[in-house]
């Protein structure tokens, strides 16, 4: 399980992103889509269509790491907001979602839930 400290900035894409975008796809995203710098040491959470993927790209000062996640059974519980791009989490939401907690309803989901 990952865990980020305290503080740490986490924004997570609302609508759906293509996974096959890599590191330079992504980082459009987060300029374009999210209006914010890459560069600036958060990390932005982005999910598929279907939300049985998810992708994390973080600058770490040196360079880019994506970390990949795919479910084999279920989807993640993904927030919508239809009025904004993108949702700024603690470090415990992210974990959350990460581990099948539904944050609107603050029950765990069972993954073969649909």
């Amino acid at each position: 399980m990952l865990a980020f400290p305290a503080g740490f900035r986490i924004f997570l894409a609302t609508e759906p992103v293509d996974m096959r975008k890599h590191f330079n796809g992504l980082w459009v995203e987060v300029v374009e889509r999210l209006k914010e710098d890459p560069m600036q040491g958060a990390v932005f959470a982005f999910t598929n269509k279907t939300r049985d993927r998810l992708k994390l790209l973080y600058w770490d000062g040196t360079g880019v790491w994506i970390l990949a996640k795919r479910l084999e059974k279920g989807r993640f519980t993904w927030p919508v907001d239809r009025e904004r791009q993108k949702l700024s989490l603690t470090p415990e939401a992210l974990t959350m979602l990460l581990a099948g907690i539904d944050l609107k309803k603050a029950e765990k989901k069972a993954w073969y839930e649909r």
